[in-house]
């Protein structure tokens, strides 16, 4: 055999490997199908929202997203959406973590509980947490002789965002938990680590950036909420109103260019907030692959 014959053999080989490999259609094909569904599902749509709200004068459109109803909504779904997200991080992290390290009883019916908020029509979900934390219900009855008013309130609001934003959280935690490496936390304790000294220095920066995911998801699924909390809000101007439920009473009222402009308005604000996230997910993983 003439001296290379074999390397070329071998390069001719991977070549062929390598495009067997691939059952996808070549980059330009599959980019052009990715940008023409993009286009057809999300951004025509998006720009269709923006042209519309461009149809107005400035001064109307300015007008109609500072005026003091739609602030009041606009500042009612950022702290809910927020408080519902801190919460869930917190405890969806834990729900997470007793999947994970623990053989508890019933596992599987537990891990199923976790997907109800997934598959169950929000519109129940809010009817069946106005029913429970009612004044009259099974958990509001014993939270209002202390003053604490549930249902009807902001503190309604957050409750039905926390409910459906629990599993982003789960599911994001979840792999990045079942993943991480058990040796690495019996290094740190045979180091002298405490438990929390683990959880804190090995842990904590493994899963944070699956952590700050499932708090980016939780946080844009409950802006974006409206069956689940329609029920429970009593939707009370300048106090329960959410901004989705704004923009259909807009609609409603036959104000087509007001509610695009409120749309518009959260679409740029929820934009920059997960793009905030975004950059701040970036920055923990590269400070994370640095370290190790």
């Amino acid at each position: 055999m003439p001296a290379g014959a074999g390397s070329f053999a071998l390069n001719d080989l991977s070549g062929f490997l390598s495009r067997r490999a691939s059952v996808i259609p070549g980059l330009g094909l599959t980019l052009g199908y990715t940008v023409l569904y993009l286009s057809l599902i999300v951004l025509i749509p998006l720009s269709a929202l923006f042209i519309k709200a461009a149809t107005a004068p400035w001064e109307y459109v300015w007008e109609t997203v500072t005026s003091p109803r739609v602030l009041a909504a606009f500042r009612l779904s950022l702290s809910a959406s927020l408080i519902a997200a801190l919460i869930n991080t917190v405890f969806g992290f834990a729900v997470a973590w007793m999947l994970v390290r623990y053989a508890i009883p019933a596992r599987r019916i537990v891990d199923a509980i976790v997907d109800l908020p997934f598959a169950l029509p929000t519109a129940v979900s809010g009817i069946a947490l106005t029913t429970i934390y009612a004044p009259n219900g099974w958990i509001g009855q014993w939270l209002e002789p202390w003053g604490i008013k549930t249902a009807f309130s902001p503190l309604g609001v957050a409750i039905a965002l926390t409910f459906i934003g629990l599993p982003f959280v789960v599911r994001t935690v979840q792999p990045a938990l079942e993943d991480l490496d058990l040796e690495l936390e019996e290094a740190a304790a045979s180091l002298g680590a405490s438990r929390w000294q683990s959880f804190r220095r090995v842990i904590l920066p493994a899963v944070f950036p699956a952590l700050l995911t499932g708090f980016a998801l939780a946080f844009a699924r409950a802006l974006g909420e409206y069956g689940s909390v329609v029920f429970i809000a009593g939707n009370m101007p300048m106090r329960t109103e959410i901004v989705p439920l704004l923009i259909l009473v807009k609609l409603e009222q036959y104000d087509l260019v007001g509610a695009t402009a409120i749309a518009a308005a959260m679409l740029v604000l929820s934009f920059v907030l997960l793009l905030a996230i975004n950059g701040l997910q970036w920055w923990s993983g590269s400070c994370h692959r640095a370290k190790t």
